[in-house]
């Protein structure tokens, strides 16, 4: 918890009890269904929570803001982000049942009332607009935005696709044929986990 206060000091009380409820509960769901690497457990708010965080420092959500989290996982980026935004409404999206079940499980024992969860591919939603696409680490920027362009309402601000990527992205972001926006969250966060660790903003 002490990382995610160095970065942010405008909690509220709720917010910081959520935070901190996360660890334990991660841990106790890892060991029926490993949503996160073990390894990765003892820094856990740093390289998952603080991590997903980072779109919060960039992008402000307008209460009722519709967010989809394309390929959730174990609910990263969209438990941190709907703790941080309890205004916001996000629907976090996975084809693997089983990972919705923990996100589900943790969304509901932490108290969080604007998560909803769908077992599906993004590409078979057919009934539903968002401003905002959320996503970590899922698939090659040129994927996410093929998955992420027929979901998104155009001319809102923030909105488009928002994605937590790393590594060298020069030819990703070639191969997308996207102009995306590109921060270096080792800037926003200076922690040495962050280096070549990038957040992307591809807007309509």
């Amino acid at each position: 918890m002490d990382i995610l206060l160095k970065y942010f000091d405008d909690f509220s009380e709720k917010q910081m009890q959520q935070f901190a409820a996360l660890k334990e509960l991660y841990i106790e769901w890892n060991e029926k269904i490993n949503v996160i690497s073990r390894k990765d457990m003892d820094n856990f708010y740093e390289h998952h929570v603080l991590h997903s965080l980072s779109i919060a420092t960039q992008f402000d959500f307008k209460p009722n803001t519709q967010v989809m989290d394309l390929g959730c996982g174990g609910g990263f980026p969209g438990i941190p982000m709907a703790i941080f935004f309890p205004e916001t409404q996000f629907h976090l999206v996975d084809s693997i049942n089983k990972k919705l079940k923990v996100v589900s499980e943790i969304a509901e024992a932490v108290g969080l009332t604007n998560i909803t969860t769908q077992h599906t591919r993004a590409e078979d939603i057919k009934d539903r607009k968002f401003e905002v696409v959320i996503s970590r680490a899922v698939a090659p920027l040129k994927d996410l935005w093929f998955w992420s362009k027929p979901l998104l309402k155009k001319g809102v601000s923030p909105g488009g696709l928002i994605c937590l990527k790393g590594g060298d992205l020069a030819k990703e972001i070639q191969e997308s044929n996207c102009k995306p926006r590109v921060w270096e969250i080792e800037k926003i966060f200076n922690e040495p986990f962050f280096k070549e660790k990038y957040l992307l903003n591809v807007s309509l």
